[in-house]
């Protein structure tokens, strides 16, 4: 018996890198896929079918079902139907990997309105909906008595739990998207919902770019940036395996997979009344002496 056998999956941005390694993956271990993906430039601009296509012709020449989704994850009456296409056409609903994004890399004084806006859109609007009308669709299901196991994967990055410079809509978009996660954990699991959520490093458009050197290929032994290293993780949380599994943020570069342990209350005094202004300076440099550094910020 396969891993996944019989789980239906959305994976959204899964027509290239990391989202198409995953819906290979999944469709290996038995997984029902919905390929959804828009074919949009790295930018966001443009669409074809041509890549939804091409994975869904990839799944099915290695014996798996999958079907194509063009559905703007930004858009609600869309993902409504994307939902829809993954019930009518598999029967049901069971993992929702938000993998979708675009990016706008500018310093912070020169992104513009329009540029701040896109990469949230996509992004964290994106990992909204999807999550939204899944968690709809589970939460009927488990109101009229039908046993739940559903699964929500979100994608966050390094840029959204340490920052990046020349990223900072995409950081702040994906530091939103680790704690909506948090949220999502803690509200959705009385429906038999679990959320998670990926911080991956591997070879994508994105990647290519920003850390051209670093995601190099090697000409021979292990290639710690092939996107398919991230896609094991993915898989596992998607099974019935991973049921005990919720509010966590994993980290995964290559053969090297982490928890991440976000913020949290650290050192603290207690005053017992107000403070006051000119008192504030040293309290504020005695718990920074005690505080774990914070890790630095990607580029700087």
């Amino acid at each position: 018996m396969k891993l996944c056998d019989g789980r239906v999956v959305i994976i959204t941005g899964a027509g290239a890198g990391i989202g198409r390694a995953h819906a290979v993956e999944f469709a290996r271990q038995g997984a029902k896929v919905v390929v959804n993906d828009l074919g949009v430039s790295l930018g966001g601009e443009g669409g074809s079918a041509a890549p939804a296509d091409q994975v869904v012709e990839e799944i099915r020449d290695l014996g798996g079902e999958a079907v194509a989704d063009g559905a703007d994850v930004a858009d609600s009456a869309q993902v409504r139907d994307l939902v829809k296409t993954a019930v009518d056409r598999f029967g049901g609903l069971d993992v929702v990997v938000n993998n979708a994004g675009i990016v706008r890399d500018r310093m912070f004084v020169s992104t513009s309105e329009e540029e701040w806006d896109a990469v949230i859109r996509v992004h964290l609007r994106g990992h909204f909906l999807v999550s939204r009308h899944a968690a709809a669709y589970w939460r009927q299901r488990s109101k009229s008595g039908e046993p739940v196991d559903a699964r929500i994967i979100n994608t966050s990055s390094g840029a959204g739990l340490q920052g990046s410079v020349g990223q900072s809509a995409y950081s702040a978009a994906k530091a939103g998207i680790a704690a909506l996660t948090l949220v999502q954990a803690a509200e959705l699991g009385r429906y038999g919902i679990t959320a998670n959520a990926i911080a991956p490093s591997a070879r994508t458009r994105m990647t290519e770019q920003v850390f051209a050197e670093m995601m190099k290929k090697p000409e021979e032994g292990f290639d710690a940036m092939d996107p398919a290293n991230i896609a094991p993780l993915v898989v596992w949380l998607g099974s019935a395996e991973s049921k005990d599994v919720t509010g966590r943020v994993f980290e995964l570069a290559g053969g090297t997979l982490s928890v991440a342990d976000g913020w949290r209350e650290g050192p603290k005094i207690e005053g017992g009344r107000r403070w006051q202004p000119d008192q504030v300076g040293a309290a504020v440099h005695d718990l920074l002496g005690k505080a774990l550094a914070p890790q630095k910020v990607y580029g700087s």
